[in-house]
């Protein structure tokens, strides 16, 4: 529990009890007031962490939804600006200027500063609209569960150019979910007015252009409070997805210093100021003993945040993965199957049947359709609420994903084409691997698969392999299997055993490639390598070759038919190394698999300049390889949707045997 708060009690989720009177509002405003500008004082004397961003002139539109959801699941969802919410949500002033302080006092022990925060269910990050997404998850995971619990996610006005807010607003509306979506309306992003950024300039209408219930109230009426507990009660009786429209005023500057508003408009805000208004309705006695009050509380817990002590590690993190868990017996699949597209169809299947926290959501899922690959065909009639066809908004369900996670959920989100993964990168980026990486209570256990690759004529936007970007992001597992790979196996762990976002690849050719292992066996896991046991990495060849060929994914069919003209035309010993986990990469592993070798070859589709084999290559260099290398992959251009073109820029047995032969 929180230090004790002047005039206030918490209830059994810890959380502080605001009535609707204006000593009861005006007391908990002007403790956030007082506490803001104790933090640009900070700022001023040098003793903050970072940025801040201050709500001066807002606190009761910032207090009025928060101090509202009095259930133990109700969940609030902030931004840069959210020192009100999170102060309303737990009362914990010390753990909110010690956080910004960059103090072990503070609610994240200084990791998140003054934006992102984690606390119960209240969460916060500094990405315009990079919440609203992650709502949706939430409030799906609540409805499901039969809860009366409600969602609420804050937004300002600045936010209205976002195109994920709309994504969002618009699952929200398919589903019926419980979320409000609070706009803080104060006429003004950083230093652009909205007047300038709002086309149409009607806030609400956007809104009920989804289909939300919406409201438009002034934070300077009789009866505000009143009123947003009256919406904050509608929603909780199931209307619905809502928006709740805030107009309000801000006192302050965007961040420390930056305003640039005209005198005469600065003047007109204070002139408004609802907080103001309210203290001079009380007894000036009774004003000035709450004022006196709360400057006492905040001298305390300035002094208390300075004497703690600065934040430190114990141990720098090396990686912000969590460890695997044990697989589950029961869920084995077999590891040889007619087609890998199959394989795949039937561990969603087992997934589905044992696992009720699975879900699997994605574009055209359903029947008669199946996916645009067919991967998940047969699924959505059997599982129906648990198949998800979402609209065309992958990063909206990305985030819906994310929330679905953090919620205990276990969501597999499929992305059509690999291509489209960059529409997800805010969400991957940016959320799912920033909260298990930061925040030690939240555990994000996504799983996004995506069709990638080329050779059939899709041309620049639905033929790439991406996982040259996606491995460079700290934090994300990106597993990518072979036909050799029990893929149906990699899969089932990757939901179950492993509790870390993570991308799935799958190569659109291998879909209909036989899954057995032929001659490859599974190089032994190294203790060092984490989910090296769940994604193992395979072999076939005698270990003194001629030549070693690392390859993964779609790639290895056409690596097999390169190693057996090496063998059968040039006389030579030849390995290959197939790994199925690019991120984290298996070091231990590749190191005793390749360090001996005389001639390394990495051969990938994908674009392999600043890719996974530049990075197995730097392994080698750095543990003291004397051997000879090759990279072969794809040249830095789009690729072409005239096959005749495409296949002169994709590695085939042709370029590859001929580099190979180079090296001889």
């Amino acid at each position: 529990m929180p230090s004790p708060v002047p005039n206030f009690a918490f209830n059994a989720a810890g959380k502080p009890q605001i009535g609707c009177d204006d000593r009861s509002l005006f007391s908990f405003g002007n403790l956030i007031r007082q506490t803001e500008q104790l933090i640009l004082d900070l700022f001023g004397r040098g003793l903050l962490s970072g940025t801040t961003h201050t709500c001066l002139g807002q606190e009761l539109c910032q207090m009025a939804v928060v101090r509202a959801l009095q259930d133990d699941d109700d969940v609030v969802l902030s931004n840069h600006r959210n020192h009100g919410h999170f102060l309303t949500y737990s009362g914990d002033f010390l753990g909110l200027v010690a956080e910004i302080m960059g103090r072990e006092a503070g609610v994240c022990g200084g990791y998140g500063g003054s934006q992102h925060m984690a606390l119960r269910h209240f969460h916060s990050n500094g990405v315009q609209a990079g919440m609203t997404a992650i709502a949706t998850g939430l409030a799906l995971q609540r409805k499901q569960r039969g809860s009366a619990s409600v969602v609420a996610v804050m937004v300002g006005d600045g936010t209205l150019g976002e195109g994920l807010l709309y994504e969002s607003m618009n699952l929200a509306a398919i589903w019926k979910l419980p979320v409000l979506f609070v706009v803080e309306n104060n006429g003004i992003a950083q230093t652009t007015v909205t007047a300038a950024t709002v086309g149409g300039g009607n806030i609400a209408a956007r809104g009920a252009a989804f289909g939300l219930k919406t409201w438009q109230i002034d934070d300077a009426d009789s009866g505000f409070c009143a009123q947003v507990q009256g919406i904050v009660n509608a929603m909780r009786e199931g209307i619905g997805p809502g928006m709740l429209v805030v107009e309000t005023g801000r006192l302050g500057p965007h961040s420390k210093g930056d305003d640039l508003r005209p005198a005469q408009e600065l003047e007109r805000i204070q002139q408004r100021d609802p907080l103001a208004a309210m203290g001079r309705r009380l007894a000036e006695s009774d004003r000035l003993a709450i004022v006196a009050a709360n400057q006492d509380f905040l001298r305390g817990v300035e002094a208390a945040a300075l004497a703690s002590p600065v934040s430190t590690f114990a141990v720098v993190p090396s990686h912000a993965l969590r460890p695997a868990t044990a697989p589950v017996p029961a869920l084995a699949q077999p590891a040889q199957a007619a087609n890998v597209r199959l394989a795949i169809n039937a561990a969603l299947r087992t997934l589905l049947t044992h696992r009720p926290e699975v879900l699997v959501l994605g574009e055209d899922l359903h029947e008669p359709y199946g996916g645009a690959f067919k991967v998940t065909a047969g699924l959505s009639q059997e599982f129906a609420g648990r198949v998800i066809s979402t609209p065309i908004s992958e990063a909206g369900i990305t985030g819906a994903g994310i929330g679905l996670a953090l919620a205990g959920q276990r969501p597999v989100v499929e992305i059509m084409f690999a291509d489209f993964m960059t529409l997800c990168m805010d969400q991957l980026y940016n959320h799912a691997v920033k909260f298990p990486g930061m925040f030690p209570d939240a555990a994000v256990p996504l799983l996004v698969r995506t069709p990638c690759g080329g050779r059939r004529g899709y041309g620049p936007t639905h033929s790439q392999s991406p996982e040259n970007l996606l491995v460079s992001v700290p934090g994300l597992t990106v597993v990518y299997g072979s036909q050799r790979h029990n893929v149906g196996q990699l899969l089932v762990d990757a939901v179950t055993a492993w509790p870390n976002p993570t991308v799935f690849l799958e190569h659109k050719l291998l879909y209909g490639e036989v899954q057995a292992p032929g001659p490859f066996t599974a190089l032994p896991a190294q203790a060092e390598d984490l989910a090296s046991s769940l994604f193992p990495t395979l072999s076939s060849g005698p270990v003194d070759a001629d030549i070693v060929l690392l390859s993964y994914g779609g790639m290895l069919p056409v690596v097999e038919r390169v190693a057996r003209q090496l063998r059968e035309a040039e006389e030579l010993s030849v390995r290959i190394v197939a790994p199925a986990l690019l991120s984290p990469l298996p070091r231990q592993a590749l190191r005793g698999a390749l360090l001996g070798a005389a001639k390394v070859v990495v051969i990938e589709e994908s674009h392999h300049q600043y890719g996974v084999g530049a990075e197995v290559l730097a392994l080698l260099a750095e543990s003291g390889f004397g051997g000879q290398v090759l990279r072969i992959g794809m040249p830095p251009v789009p690729i072409a949707a005239a096959r005749s073109l495409e296949a002169a820029q994709l590695p085939d047995e042709k370029s590859i045997l001929a580099r190979i032969l180079g090296m001889f």
